[in-house]
């Protein structure tokens, strides 16, 4: 009797790998989705436009935007280098406002979809964080995004970026 159990214990533990291999080729396998970001451009109204603090946060939400994006969950990030984000941009706003060049620079560089920012300052007390995310394919417009952010500390910057990721994670995973 105990070598009858012995012998259904070994035909059960060879059965493993194959009820892994099973389960493994039986669960949805979703790609990453290749996301590119770019350099955030400021446009300060307020009476004292463009401080270094100001430009240094502006400078910091592309990093946090990727790192948020990475942590999310099924996305990777593009690199575009900012000297051929810069060649890219025939002016201040342009990519921001030609879904269809923004959209060719993400597809060159391998991206599904490219992230244009930019920061609105209007006052001291507030500023919107503004992002077009554009199809690299259709080079359409799939979401235009705004988060307003109160105060200038890196606390309230992040919720700002978390919350703008959150947005794009709804229209990319609707469900």
């Amino acid at each position: 009797m105990t070598e009858r159990l012995a012998n259904r214990s070994v035909k059960l533990w060879a059965m493993v790998p194959v009820l892994c291999a099973n389960l493994i080729l039986a669960s949805p396998v979703v790609a990453q989705t290749r996301i590119a970001v770019l350099d955030f451009e400021l446009r300060d109204l307020t009476l004292k436009p463009n401080t270094p603090e100001e430009i240094d946060r502006t400078k910091s939400i592309r990093g946090m935007l990727e790192e948020v994006l990475v942590a999310r969950g099924n996305y990777s990030t593009v690199n575009i280098d900012s000297s051929v984000q810069a060649n890219a941009n025939a002016a201040t706003g342009y990519l921001f406002d030609h879904f269809d060049v923004a959209g060719e620079l993400g597809k060159q560089h391998g991206a599904d979809y490219i992230l244009v920012g930019k920061v609105h300052k209007a006052s001291f007390l507030f500023v919107y964080f503004m992002v077009h995310m554009v199809d690299t394919q259709t080079k359409q417009l799939v979401g235009n995004y705004i988060s307003e952010v109160k105060g200038p500390q890196k606390k309230l910057t992040i919720k700002g970026v978390e919350s703008l990721v959150e947005k794009i994670h709804r229209t990319l995973r609707p469900n």
